[in-house]
């Protein structure tokens, strides 16, 4: 590719909703690549994520395939896990205080990420890092003097903490090192290029850049992407609301994850986490607009081709059979209520705690007489222990998927 073409290929799906800032961007990145290319260095480009669970889902890949993309084109990626960052939790896209982890906690969550992350980034081009490295050796007067950056308008006008203020919800105070930590984050890694949400905007375009300046260091370039539904098709996909499609799961439940998420979220999933072209896009969705495809068989295709990319076309297609088998011959329908465990996954537990029966004797009565189901095959044993993704089915009309 030619500068240009590495261009429009690295802003592909770009999106700041402000036209001038996309065109300043733009500029700017084909500035550092013509750099690049004189001088022969590549890019440092980077993304952070927070360990604040132990699994990656497959909204995190939005980034990663844009990470992928700079590695393709020879640029330096580096995968941070945010070990110190993930001790506050990133308030940009909450509307209440998040849980503070220990470090250990978060040490503990941050053990399979790189793992999970070469799923889709190239093991041997992918350099890893841990901010806590550089943050946790931060004096107060570094505090001092990166804090006197801001002012506390900036923070209290964005939308979240705003509407946490009108309602006279708590701000605390260590909510706002947030963004100077991952504006810290850009400078200690030299970044020419950082990868991030639209949740991010503040964090990257605004205190990242910032930071840098401070520090005399050329900013950053921000490539803000937008953010993948949940299964909801409504709010961000997240473990902590049970909306998420992990990373580590089987084929099967990837499948059916995706065959779950509603017919209007089927463009976001289609641009944001398919490996199509956009011409491919386009003429899918163009399609399903009008009526030249059943909603249903568009959303097996791109159920196909988001399970192949995490697996591949063999374990894709098995997946894809065994979904006709167990929903559109099984006669299961392919939405159901999603039910999160109390506690063990234990069938009787599950049972009466979702609702699906009144008492635990009536769920053994039910499972003598072959009356409840698991994945539409009879359950025996009261005390089975069941895993995420499986169909629950009580009678002929009662379902529910269980999540973790």
């Amino acid at each position: 590719m030619n500068i240009n073409q590495q261009v429009t290929y690295l802003m592909r799906g770009v999106d700041y909703g402000d036209p001038p800032m996309f065109e300043a961007m733009k500029k700017e990145l084909r500035e550092r690549l013509i750099e690049a290319d004189r001088t022969g260095k590549p890019l440092r480009v980077y993304c952070g994520y927070d360990p604040r669970t132990s699994d990656l889902h497959i909204g995190h890949t939005v980034t990663m395939r844009k990470l992928r993309q700079f590695q393709e084109l020879g640029h330096h990626v580096i995968f941070v896990i945010g070990t110190y960052t993930a001790l506050i939790g990133d308030p940009s896209d909450k509307d209440k205080l998040r849980a503070q982890l220990s470090t250990e906690e978060a040490k503990l969550n941050a053990e399979t990420y790189a793992e999970q992350a070469f799923r889709l980034l190239d093991r041997e081009k992918t350099e890893v890092r841990y901010n806590a490295e550089w943050l946790s050796s931060l004096t107060f007067r570094d505090l001092i003097y990166l804090a006197s950056n801001f002012t506390l308008q900036q923070f209290l006008t964005r939308e979240n903490f705003r509407k946490r203020w009108e309602s006279e919800e708590a701000i605390y105070f260590h909510e706002l090192f947030y963004a100077i930590m991952q504006g810290y984050d850009a400078y200690a890694l030299d970044a020419d290029v950082q990868v991030g949400g639209s949740d991010q905007m503040f964090n990257i375009m605004t205190a990242a850049r910032k930071i840098m300046t401070y520090y005399q260091k050329k900013p950053n370039i921000g490539i803000i992407l937008p953010i993948l539904p949940g299964t909801d098709g409504e709010l961000k996909m997240s473990k902590s609301l049970g909306n998420h499609i992990p990373l580590n799961t089987t084929p099967e439940d990837m499948f059916g994850k995706v065959m779950s998420v509603p017919d209007k979220a089927m463009p976001s999933y289609a641009r944001l986490v398919t490996r199509w072209t956009v011409d491919k896009i386009e003429a899918f969705l163009a399609a399903v607009n009008n009526d030249e495809i059943h909603p249903r068989d568009a959303k097996m295709e791109l159920a196909k081709e988001i399970t192949a990319a995490f697996f591949d076309q063999e374990q894709a297609e098995i997946a894809q059979q065994h979904f006709i088998n167990l929903f559109q011959k099984g006669d299961i329908p392919e939405e159901m209520p999603d039910f999160k465990p109390l506690g063990e996954p234990v069938l009787l537990d599950i049972l009466v705690d979702s609702g699906l029966v009144e008492s635990k004797s009536q769920a053994r009565r039910l499972i003598q007489q072959n009356g409840v189901k698991i994945d539409s095959e009879p359950a025996t044993d009261p005390y089975q222990l069941l895993s995420a993704g499986a169909i629950l089915q009580v009678g002929k009309r009662h379902f529910i998927r269980l999540i973790d």
